[in-house]
């Protein structure tokens, strides 16, 4: 969570430890379902379609989690939008590249379910 300290306005460092701590609710952060991006065994999830902005502070955790679910043999799809900021997708009807992974998900889910 470091390479876009700064860069994603509405998240910092700082503040995602604040809310961390309200996540983890004294729970321990190695946590299996709580952190799934470093702790989780990830060789039964379903396949993972990974949306994140290039301006993202969580850029490098989608990135690790993506890695790992390739490691164990998990279908995963990490789309990485560029210059948008987190949960993009939630400007819809105002930013194009929210409009498209939209449809980006809406595909993936009905290709997937289709199976």
């Amino acid at each position: 969570m470091i390479t876009n300290e700064g860069v994603d306005p509405p998240s910092t460092h700082e503040g995602m430890g604040h809310t961390g701590a309200m996540y983890l609710a004294g729970q321990k952060p190695e946590s299996p379902l709580l952190a799934p991006a470093v702790h989780a065994d990830l060789s039964c999830f379903p396949p993972i379609l990974l949306q994140v902005g290039t301006n993202e502070l969580l850029l490098d955790d989608s990135v690790r989690l993506a890695a790992r679910a390739r490691d164990a043999e998990v279908d995963v799809i990490l789309d990485v939008t560029a210059d948008v900021p987190h949960v993009f997708q939630a400007f819809t009807g105002m930013l194009d590249e929210a409009d498209y992974a939209l449809d980006r998900a809406a595909l993936f889910i009905a290709q997937h379910l289709a199976k």
